[in-house]
């Protein structure tokens, strides 16, 4: 974890609640994403070695999210959110209840009652939490159980998928001169598809060469990249015809993304000047879809991602050297 992200934990007692601040390097958009989808809450909720499960969630007013969490040693622990006010990348609410697999409420252990507020600040998230018990006795119970530690953990699987996420965006760049590349997405087979490529075009890799997901640091404290995706393609580039660049990565579901046939390629264009992508990214987006607006990421590009409204996937990807 970012040792400059917030990360408040605070037991109060006397209002039988725990209340935390907790800082993500993303936009809202990303963090708002990350707590309401179920796809990618089964990547981050459950702390390791534990995992997640989703088995239905209807993110509404009145609805409820319904999942397990099952141990090393395939012990199965139901949970349902019942959610009650939702306010779009604002603020959501719900009580938090152990369950059966059907969502009758277990007896055993204390519910609770969760608020988030989503605070976007200039180049991060801001989640406020408050969760609020029925006493005093039921706070202290669920503190000895490892609320505090478990919960930790699973904020720390959720900076990994950040962190993951942007950098399949990082480029190796090396000057500020324009390119136009197009940016490839594949389902485990990146490596297979762009050795396929380099015998045909007879070039060669730039940059790193093939870059995996296990090359990404274990830094203290920061939850190590899943096994299974380890030796999946992080991030390639291969100069074809006219040098015109193919760039690609695998997008495994294990860090919560769907691969379907219309989102596995983007036109990338990295203009010269900070200005030109401003104003590319107004003008080609109008209209159009925006799933991440333009806005300086910790990895020091400033990037911007949508379809225009014929339906085409761009990325503006802007890197002052």
């Amino acid at each position: 974890m970012n040792s400059n992200l917030t990360f408040d934990f605070t037991v109060d007692k006397t209002n039988s609640a725990v209340k935390v601040s907790r800082e993500f390097s993303a936009d809202l958009e990303m963090v708002w994403d990350a707590w309401t989808n179920p796809e990618i809450l089964d990547q981050w909720w459950a702390p390791k070695p534990y995992k997640n499960r989703t088995k239905s969630m209807d993110f509404k007013d009145g609805g409820m999210w319904l999942y397990s969490m099952t141990s090393p040693k395939d012990e199965v622990h139901w949970c349902k959110a019942d959610y009650k006010k939702i306010d779009h990348q604002k603020s959501f609410s719900y009580t938090d209840n152990f369950c059966d697999e059907n969502g009758n409420m277990s007896q055993n252990f204390p519910n609770s009652f969760w608020r988030n507020v989503f605070i976007e600040n200039a180049e991060t998230t801001t989640v406020n939490i408050t969760i609020q018990y029925d006493s005093l006795e039921a706070l202290e119970k669920v503190i000895g159980m490892g609320f505090k530690e478990g919960f930790g953990m699973a904020m720390q699987n959720l900076d990994q998928y950040i962190e993951a996420k942007f950098k399949l965006r990082k480029q190796n760049k090396i000057s500020n001169r324009a390119r136009v590349s197009n940016y490839l997405n594949f389902d485990g087979k990146t490596e297979e598809a762009f050795l396929f490529y380099k015998t045909v075009f007879k070039t060669e890799f730039i940059g790193k060469g093939i870059e995996r997901f296990g090359d990404i640091p274990a830094n203290a404290g920061h939850p190590p990249v899943a096994e299974e995706i380890k030796k999946m393609v992080l991030h390639v580039e291969l100069p074809i015809t006219g040098n015109h660049i193919l760039m690609g990565t695998d997008a495994p579901k294990e860090m919560g993304f769907t691969l379907t046939r219309g989102n596995n390629m983007h036109m990338c264009i990295e203009p010269e000047t900070r200005e030109e992508a401003d104003r590319l990214f107004n003008e080609l987006s109008a209209g159009g879809n925006i799933t991440m607006p333009m806005a300086d990421m910790f990895f020091g590009a400033y990037f911007g991602e949508f379809s225009d409204k014929y339906g085409i996937n761009w990325m503006i990807n802007f890197q002052n050297k």
